[in-house]
Order: structure tokens, then sequence, then C-alpha cells
């Protein structure tokens, strides 16, 4: 997996209305997701074949049916997702979906019932964030696939020539990364101590969140915008001294594929999910294998190459307020559902119970994913990529579980708003403004 992305939704209730008024069929073969074959949207890369070829192999064996599985890019997949969810012949019969993406679609009705699966296919043990993310009035339309918190990946050959130390807390983290953007040890024009775009909002809400801050907050029954808390405010202003002093990332430019000006020398650190140490690609390390070879001497050179990469490169979870504290960073990841309309409804539950076995959630861990039943997380390893994940996912937090939260990742109020911080605006003044979008937005 190499992304975190699961954002810019759109607008969608009114869309999705008609789902809710008609739930979904028997095995009897309705619309295009009837019969003995299964569709599963997957979105992104995320998922590895081995992963696909077993959920394939098994639903077969188990079930005697047929497994499809549909790769959908993740850009653009909500409105895929708006025309095929109220459509008995183009749904498909188990989705994946971005965990800020769930709220909007179960309270629109585009999901099929699953409480009682719930205890059955782990209960408790689901993250539970994930699981809230899918929840409406204590019915469970949504549950989790799979968790990736982010850490900080840095360059070891930086941070000794700037003679900078891992930091142990917030503090520390700012104070290093002020370091090495005035040091610049790779010598490169516009270099960044820390990788940090201005719309990045992704890895900023972590300062808001470990400083006690929100985005929104529910008063009764209405969503309120929090940014222009006291907590949320402290941790703005962490985030704009980063922004001024510590980064030369474009202010226009988002947390897409951060490790690209890692490659290229252009800064220290990057925060992203810990899958994103196989997109780590030094110059010094690549041994120009073809991608298209599969040969044994391929194979050997690309294990070399990653060694000399995780050789030269380093990763910590996001530290806290206190040594030995992580940060409450942004949980990504994403959760799975049956469409209402499947005509597959009870294969789609069968599916379900392979994903959610003993064999595929230690599959997830042992790829480097977080499972979706945290009983499993051991399988993630003991190294250092797997005790920062773990380590960051014990305080990650998701976006508010607001019904229209789609609707402001859709409008990018955040993105404009870290923007603005990122642009020198005051943080008082951008938060009274964002504030008042988010809570226009959310009610």
């Amino acid at each position: 997996m190499t992304r975190v992305r699961k954002g810019g939704v759109a607008v969608m209730a009114a869309a999705l209305v008609a789902v809710s008024a008609c739930g979904g069929g028997d095995d009897d073969g309705g619309g295009g997701s009837g019969g003995d074959e299964v569709r599963l949207w997957l979105s992104g890369t995320d998922t590895p074949q081995e992963l696909r070829d077993y959920l394939v192999e098994t639903f077969e064996e188990e079930t005697g049916a047929t497994l499809v599985i549909e790769e959908q890019d993740w850009n653009g997949l909500v409105p895929r997702l708006q025309t095929a969810l109220a459509s008995e012949d183009q749904t498909p019969d188990l989705v994946e979906i971005g965990n800020t993406q769930s709220p909007t679609f179960t309270y629109a009705g585009a999901f099929a019932d699953i409480s009682d699966l719930y205890e059955e296919i782990g209960g408790e043990k689901l993250l539970p964030g994930f699981v809230e993310a899918g929840t409406v009035d204590d019915t469970v339309y949504a549950v989790p696939y799979y968790s990736g918190a982010r850490a900080v990946f840095y360059r070891k050959d930086f941070f000794a020539a700037a003679n900078v130390q891992v930091p142990t807390t917030l503090d520390e983290f700012a104070a290093a990364a002020v370091a090495l953007q005035a040091a610049n040890p790779a010598g490169k024009p516009n270099f960044s101590g820390f990788w940090f775009p201005g719309q990045d909002w992704y890895n900023g809400i972590a300062w808001i969140f470990s400083a006690g801050g929100d985005l929104a907050v529910q008063e009764g029954d209405q969503w309120v915008g929090a940014l222009s808390s006291p907590e949320s405010q402290a941790g703005l202003a962490q985030v704009q001294q980063l922004f001024s002093s510590a980064t030369a990332a474009p202010r226009d430019a988002d947390s897409e594929e951060p490790w690209i000006p890692f490659n290229n020398g252009e800064s220290a650190m990057f925060s992203a999910p810990t899958w994103a140490r196989w997109s780590i690609d030094l110059p010094e390390c690549n041994k120009g294998v073809d991608p298209e070879d599969e040969s044994a001497e391929a194979e050997a050179l690309l294990a070399e190459q990653q060694a000399c990469n995780e050789e030269k490169t380093g990763v910590f979870p996001l530290p806290g307020n206190q040594p030995g504290e992580a940060a409450a960073v942004f949980a990504g990841g994403s959760n799975i559902a049956i469409p209402a309309k499947s005509g597959n409804q009870e294969l789609a539950r069968d599916l379900m119970r392979i994903i959610f076995s003993a064999e595929y959630q230690t599959m997830l861990a042992e790829n480097g994913l977080i499972p979706g039943n945290q009983d499993y997380a051991g399988a993630l390893g003991d190294d250092v990529y797997a005790q920062a994940a773990l380590a960051a996912g014990v305080d990650a937090k998701l976006t508010p579980a607001a019904e229209k939260w789609a609707d402001v990742e859709g409008a990018r109020i955040l993105e404009d708003f870290f923007q603005e911080i990122a642009s020198g605006t005051d943080p008082a003044e951008a938060a009274a403004e964002a504030d008042q979008l988010i809570s226009d937005t959310l009610n």
C-alpha cells in the first residue's frame, strides 16, 4: 500500500436517497450482481495480489461461486459509487470505501444492515473508530477493512550531517525540522526539513488533535466547527511555525506522494502510513530492474535495493507532547460494506466472513496493514516499521462521524484552510471563517 488519500468526497445524499427505499435482494440473480458471480470492488492497489488470489480461491472453495475483483481508482470513486450503488444492475456485492466517506453513505442507506454479523466477525475487537464511522443509530452498515496511521520517515545521513537526533516530543520534532531546513545537508534549492505542503490537512490535523482540539464537535443535534477553540489554536500555532520555518513545499499542494521529493533528496522527513516504505527509492540504491522482469535475478536485485533504502532511512511515530507518547495522528484506512441493492446478499456475507477470518486478517497484517480485527495486529511483526505503525495507531483519530462530513471534504474546506495557515493568515481569523463553513455544511 502506498497512499492514504481517502478524501475529496462530493455531495451524495440526494443521489443515494433512493437506495434507502429498497433493501438488497436474495441470491436469486437480481440485476447485474445476481447469480453465482460475486463482484468485489477494491480501491487502489493497497490489497496485494497474494491476498486477492486468496479471496478468489477460498471463496470458490467454500461457496462454489465465482468472485470477480474489480479495482477502482480512489480518484473519482465516490461519483462511481453514487451511480453504481443506486442501481441493481451496476452495484458491486461488496465494496471498499474510505473511512471518511463511510458516514455519508451509511446515513444515505446505501449499505445493508450487517449488525447480526458484527459479533461473528470480531465484535469489540474491530477498530472502534471505523465501526463508529459505519454505524447509524446502533445499526452497523460498514466495518473496518484495514487501518494505517502515519509515521515519519527520515534520512539518517541528513540527520547526522545536521547533528539532529530523532525527536521524542512534538516540540523536539519542530526544532529538528527547523534545524534540518536551515542546515540543508543535501545542498538542494528549496530543501525541506519536513515535507509539509500547504494543503496537507491529513498530516496537519495531528497537531490539532494532540493539543486536545478537533475539527468539529456535536452540540445537541448540531455540528459546530471547532478550529477556533483554544486547544485547536494552540496546535495551529505549531503548524504555522512548521510552515514558516521547516518546509519549502508548495503552499498549493496536497499530501500526495511525499516520497517523491524525499527520493530526490529535497526533504529530510515526510509523514505517511508505514507502507510508504515500499515507495522509497533513493537513486544511490536503485538497481535499474525492469518492472516487467520477474526472474530470480531481478527479485534478488530488488531485495538488495530495498535493503539499501531501508539502511539509509529510518522511521518513527510522530511524538506527542511528552516523551514516550505518540501524537494523535489521523487514522487512514478503509471500511468494507455490502451494498443494499446487491442481489447476492448471502454470498456477500460469506465473503465478508472470509475477509474477517483469522487467515485473511493475519495476511493483511503480514503485508503491513493494521487489520480490522485488532487481535491480529501482532502479525505485523516486530521490525521498526511494525513498531512505528502500532505506536502511531494507539491514539490515531478519525474525522468527525457527521452525516455530511463527506460534503466538508468535497468542498475542500480544510485544504483551503490549511493553505491559508501556510500562507501566513492569522490562525484565529482563518479558523473563524472555516468553522462557519464547516457548521453550515454539516447542518
